[in-house]
C-alpha cells in the first residue's frame, strides 16, 4: 500500500468515509483560511473577543504540538524511555521481524536511570557505562547518547549528594575523558553522530563533573555510634566481607586498628583466592626476604595482568528461551515452561558482546 502523505517521515493524511467515497480530513485553520479567502472578510468583524481566543487556539495548536516536539528533542536533559524494561536481541532478519537490535536501542529501552538509583544495580551499571566509554561510545546513536550523559549526569549528582562510591565515578569519568579527547583530536578518522560541538560541551562537562568530585569533601556525623566502638572480632568480620582491594586499603585508613586489621597477610590471601586462579600464582610469586609470600603485592600484581571477578548486588537477565534481555524484578512476557531455568545473568562485558556484531 503506497505512503499516503506530504513528506515519508510523516505520520499521514487523516481520512473519513462520506456518502460520496473517502475524503482527506483537513485542519480546521486550513478551512477557515479557505472560507476567509473566497468571501474576504475580516475576522474582526465576525468573530467577538470569545470566538477569536477559541480560533486563534485551535490555528496555533498545531504548531506548539510542533514546537513541544522540537523542544523535547533538543533537550539534552531529556531521557527518552519506554513502558517495557525489556527487550529482544535479535542479530539477523526473520520473516517475523526484520532489522537487528544495536547497543544503542538496548541502552535506551532498559531503564538504566531507575536503576542507579537502586544501591544492588548502582556498580554494574558504572561498570556498563564505563565499558561503553571505552569502546562503544561511537556506535551509540543520537538518542543514546542523550540518554548515556543522562544517566551519567544522575550519577555524579548522587554521588555529590550521598558521597558514596566516588572511586567508581572517578574512573569512569576519566576513562570517558580520555576517550572524548582522542576522538576530539582525531575529528574525521572516525565516525562521531553530532556536531563536534556538542562532544566539546559534552567534554567540558566531563571535566567540571571531575573537578566537583575532586573537591567533594565527606562530612562526618556523629549519631553515637562509630566503627571504633565495635570489637575487634567484628571489624575483622567487615573487612573479610569486601571484595575490593582497593576497599579495604580506603577502610585501613579510618582508624590505626582498622589499618592494623587491613595489613593481614590471611585477608589478602583470601582476596587473592578470589579473584585469581592457582596457575596465575606461580606466574607472579612475589617473595619477602624472610621467605613468605606477599600476597598485598601480589593481589595488585595479578590484578594488572588478569581481570578481576567481579561481584554485583543485581544484574541484567538473558533468557535463551526468548532471547530477551531484562531485570530480573521487572520479568519478561515468557513463554518457557520453567522460565527459571532459562535465565542466565549477564554480566557487563557480556551485554557489550551481545551486540557485537
Amino acid at each position: 500500500m503506497p505512503f499516503l502523505g506530504q513528506d515519508w517521515r510523516s505520520p499521514g493524511w487523516s481520512w473519513i468515509k462520506t456518502e460520496d467515497g473517502w475524503k482527506r480530513c483537513e485542519s480546521l485553520s486550513e478551512e477557515l483560511e479557505r472560507e476567509n479567502n473566497q468571501r474576504n472578510v475580516n475576522h474582526n468583524i465576525i468573530l467577538n473577543s470569545e470566538d477569536k481566543e477559541i480560533f486563534t487556539n485551535e490555528e496555533n495548536g498545531y504548531t506548539s504540538k510542533k514546537r513541544k516536539k522540537d523542544h523535547f528533542r533538543n533537550d539534552s536533559s531529556t531521557q527518552c524511555f519506554y513502558r517495557e524494561k525489556w527487550i529482544y536481541v535479535h542479530k539477523d532478519s526473520t520473516r517475523e521481524r526484520h532489522g537487528y537490535c544495536t547497543l544503542g536501542e538496548a541502552f535506551t529501552r532498559l531503564d538504566f536511570s531507575s536503576a542507579v538509583q537502586d544501591v544492588r544495580r548502582f556498580s554494574y551499571v558504572v561498570r556498563l557505562l564505563q565499558l561503553i566509554a571505552k569502546s562503544q561510545l561511537t556506535s551509540l546513536s543520537g538518542v543514546a547518547q542523550k540518554n548515556y550523559f543522562s544517566v551519567l549526569d544522575k550519577i555524579v549528582q548522587k554521588v555529590l549528594d550521598d558521597h558514596q562510591n566516588p572511586r567508581l565515578i572517578k574512573d569512569l569519568l576519566q576513562d570517558l575523558s580520555s576517550t572524548l579527547c582522542i576522538l576530539i583530536r582525531g575529528v574525521g578518522k572516525s565516525v562521531l553522530v553530532g556536531n563536534i560541538n556538542i562532544w566539546v560541551c559534552r567534554l567540558e562537562t566531563v571535566l567540571t563533573w571531575q573537578q566537583q568530585l575532586q573537591n567533594l569533601q565527606m562530612t562526618q556525623v556523629n549519631n553515637g555510634l562509630t566503627l571504633s566502638d565495635l570489637p575487634l572480632h567484628m571489624l575483622n568480620n567487615i573487612l573479610y566481607r569486601l571484595s575490593d582491594g582497593w576497599d579495604v586499603i580506603t577502610l585501613g585508613q579510618v582508624t590505626p586498628t582498622l589499618y592494623l586489621l587491613s595489613e593481614d597477610r590471611q585477608l589478602w590471601k583470601k582476596l587473592c583466592q578470589y579473584h585469581f586462579a592457582e596457575k596465575q600464582f606461580c606466574r607472579h610469586l612475589i617473595l619477602s626476604e624472610q621467605g613468605h609470600v606477599e600476597w598485598k603485592l601480589m593481589y595488585f600484581a595479578l590484578q594488572k595482568c588478569y581481570p578481576a571477578r567481579e561481584q554485583y548486588g543485581d544484574t541484567l537477565h538473558f533468557c535463551r528461551h526468548c532471547s530477551i534481555l531484562f531485570w530480573k524484578d521487572s520479568g519478561h512476557p515468557c513463554t518457557a515452561t520453567d522460565p527459571d531455568s532459562c535465565f542466565t545473568p549477564v554480566s557487563p562485558q557480556h551485554f557489550i558482546d551481545l551486540f557485537k556484531f
